[in-house]
């Protein structure tokens, strides 16, 4: 199973890249959490925002996988411990991937690897889409996204 999506932002690499791992950018397009690492490839990261936990909820969490500014952030996610007790044994890898294309950034995003039968692939297929919407929303126009709920 694989989930691939491309986005063109009209922005540079700098700013894109700024929404994919800066407190700001994470919080305006991950639903309000922030990505909490040091980002060395094999130490642990985490999406840490509002939630069933209260504002401190870990929504996934892993390990880096690559790390190359401006151009790749790769990691391996778990499911929060909130949303599934078995949650260490599920997990996807999440690639991130920028490129210049004339004036613009080119984002490729895979999501792949999945356990077998993992209960939030379908969720990822529709929150991938809100989720780089509202990248490309931040970047090119410093607004926010307001899907209701």
């Amino acid at each position: 199973m694989e989930l691939k999506y491309e986005f063109y932002i009209h922005a540079g690499r700098e700013e894109v890249w700024n929404a994919l791992i800066s407190p700001d950018g994470t919080r305006s397009s991950f639903f309000g959490s922030e990505l909490r690492s040091n980002f060395q490839p094999g130490q642990p990261f985490a999406y840490v925002g509002p939630g069933n936990d209260g504002q401190e909820t870990v929504h996934v969490y892993g390990e880096i996988l690559e790390f190359e500014p401006l151009s790749r952030l790769a990691y391996r996610e778990h499911p929060g411990p909130s949303y599934y007790a078995n949650h260490g044994d599920l997990q996807s890898r999440v690639l991130f991937q920028l490129e210049t294309v004339g004036e613009c950034t080119k984002l490729t995003l895979t999501n792949d690897e999945f356990t077998e039968n993992h209960p939030s692939f379908s969720n990822a297929q529709n929150s991938w889409w809100m989720i780089l919407s509202s990248i490309k929303t931040w970047v090119e126009t410093g607004k926010t996204m307001n899907f209701g709920g």
